[in-house]
């Protein structure tokens, strides 16, 4: 089968070849892969600055198909079934994570497409407890996002409480800062998302999503537009989707006394200056939000179907496996918002 293989942790190193159909075991099920998301992550990983990778691998992890075989010890899924998968392959079971089902947290974890093979093949396997059978209403392009909009919820819905009325900014139009921004909106907060010029496109998506308002921080004060919306007391929570120290500090400033920050973009660098001092004297709650959870994925499905969330919106470009290269160049030049792989 076609794969897209990482050989090694050098930058680029990648290449698609013909690999063996992987072969499905008692508690796995083989998915013939239909679309797969292009994550911040695999971009990371193709210029070889992501640790948890384990070359020689194939990417990819966001991803939808089709079922065409099941071990002998699964039940409630069957061949022809539409389905996603969440993320975790192997897990140690024996760990406080594991028993509480925070397999996100486990020590052992080992992930589709970083540390076992992933998605940007003809063919992927998981485990039985990861699969999830998608909606009737829900189609396979849509559902090849269920995992970011999974990364996502965990922070609006599991992470913290936004509440009827609440005024969140969002920090970063990016995948996930859309789909964050739309969760909040669900549950009845006012949204700000933030971007600079370069975001101009995402802005707009974001517009016609019906985000509240969105800021243009290299054109307009957003400092003004969140005292003016607060009285001057600050946003009630924000979630940090950009990966930005600069956006941490300013939504430092722009918090209201005993908000709450949900940090879940990840920094380029491990150690960073932040405003510690105004976190102690606002009594400000951060925290931090790795990846997803099963329960994020319950949600996640919940949000698709209930058309709470339109993940199909932010898809901006959809490639052949076979132009992986131009999907790649597309996703690293900042030109794409979403770009998806056809396989």
């Amino acid at each position: 089968m076609k794969a897209l293989l990482k050989k090694t942790n050098r930058y680029g190193d990648m290449k698609l070849v013909e690999i063996e159909e992987p072969i499905t075991e008692d508690d796995q099920i083989k998915i013939k892969v239909a679309y797969s998301g292009i994550c911040g992550s695999d971009i990371h990983s193709y210029k070889g600055e992501y640790n948890n990778l384990r070359p020689p691998v194939v990417l990819g992890h966001e991803f939808s198909g089709i079922v065409v075989q099941v071990g002998k010890d699964v039940k409630g899924i069957g061949i022809g079934d539409k389905v996603t998968s969440e993320t975790t392959f192997h897990i140690c079971g024996d760990c406080a994570y594991c028993i509480s089902r925070d397999y996100n947290l486990c020590s052992k974890r080992k992930g589709l497409g970083t540390q076992v093979n992933g998605s940007f093949a003809e063919y992927v396997i998981a485990r039985k407890e990861s699969v999830h059978i998608l909606p009737d209403n829900v189609d396979l392009l849509s559902a090849s996002i269920t995992e970011p909009l999974a990364c996502a919820a965990h922070a609006v819905l599991e992470k913290t409480n936004v509440e009827l009325g609440d005024i969140v900014l969002v920090c970063g139009p990016g995948p996930i800062g859309l789909l964050t921004s739309q969760i909040v909106k669900a549950r009845g907060g006012y949204v700000i998302l933030s971007g600079l010029t370069n975001d101009k496109k995402r802005l707009k998506v974001a517009d016609e999503l019906g985000i509240d308002r969105t800021v243009n921080i290299e054109k307009e004060d957003l400092e003004s537009i969140v005292r003016s919306l607060t009285n001057g007391y600050g946003v009630d929570k924000i979630f940090e989707c950009s990966g930005s120290v600069n956006a941490l500090d300013t939504g430092i400033s722009l918090i209201r006394k005993k908000g709450e920050i949900i940090q879940v973009g990840i920094f380029a660098k491990p150690y960073n200056k932040i405003e510690l001092e105004e976190i102690i004297q606002k009594e400000i709650c951060y925290s931090g939000c790795r990846s997803q959870k099963p329960s994020s994925w319950e949600l996640a499905l919940y949000l698709m179907r209930t058309g709470k969330v339109n993940t199909k919106a932010i898809i901006s470009n959809v490639y052949d496996l076979d132009d992986w290269k131009e999907a790649f160049e597309k996703v690293i030049s900042g030109e794409g918002l979403k770009v998806v792989l056809k396989v």
